[in-house]
């Protein structure tokens, strides 16, 4: 597993459509809001926005395009006749993406902390961050069963990416007095919530989990749909 990443994380790098979708969207998104800070209401609605959208371009979108281009071009078929099993294939591809965004996601949280004020509770902000990865992970999963190729996934990942952000930034702007279960039920807001909080004020540890829990739901949802688009062949 280690010897695919490894080549996974070169092949990434090398990829230009990817390279974008992994490292440079993700650093502008992040350069924009951090300038914006006052816009958004200061550093936790703008952590809470780096976050989403961070991992939406570097997970959501470049693991869709990844595994579909891996596929396509057979080099998925190629890794399965050998020992590994799909799992630890599967867990060689996505390393690289999971830990280049991670990286990308501390630095910039760095930056805004250095910049304004330090999350109340880094913790809870840990959890949020990564809870927030395994929901776009498993997104990506159930997305490249219906893409064909890396030129579909930049079609497939537009109705998710836009509903995950437009969520997100509905929430921070509007609070949650109002509708609040769908504000939380859709994918993006609860995670938005919740660092945006942590990060502010603070919150509780029952607030925590209520927050936690729409973004690991999300994340089962897409497992679950995996299990049913699931294909190793390129698809017509």
């Amino acid at each position: 597993m280690t010897a695919v990443a490894r080549a996974e994380l070169t092949m990434l790098a090398r990829n230009r459509v990817v390279a974008v979708s992994a490292l440079l969207m993700p650093l502008a998104f992040a350069v924009y809001l951090v300038a914006m800070r006052d816009t958004f209401g200061g550093g936790g609605p703008v952590a809470a926005l780096q976050v989403v959208v961070m991992a939406a371009f570097g997970v959501y979108i470049t693991a869709t395009t990844t595994l579909a281009g891996r596929r396509q071009t057979l080099f998925l078929k190629r890794l399965r006749s050998g020992a590994l099993p799909d799992r630890a294939v599967l867990a060689g591809l996505l390393l690289p993406v999971v830990g280049v965004n991670l990286a990308q996601v501390v630095v910039v949280l760095g930056v805004v902390a250095a910049t304004g004020s330090a999350p109340s509770q880094g913790v809870v902000v840990l959890a949020a961050v990564l809870a927030v990865e395994a929901m776009f992970l498993a997104l990506a999963l159930a997305t490249w069963g219906v893409t064909t190729s890396p030129e579909h996934a930049q079609v497939t990942t537009v109705p998710l990416f836009l509903l995950t952000l437009g969520a997100a930034a509905w929430t921070l702007l509007t609070g949650v007095d109002d509708l609040v279960a769908v504000k939380l039920a859709l994918p993006g807001g609860a995670a938005a919530a919740l660092v945006s909080e942590a990060w502010t004020s603070g919150v509780t540890a029952a607030r925590a989990l209520l927050l936690l829990g729409p973004t690991l739901g999300w994340a089962a949802v897409g497992l679950l749909v995996t299990r049913s688009t699931l294909q190793w062949e390129p698809r017509s």
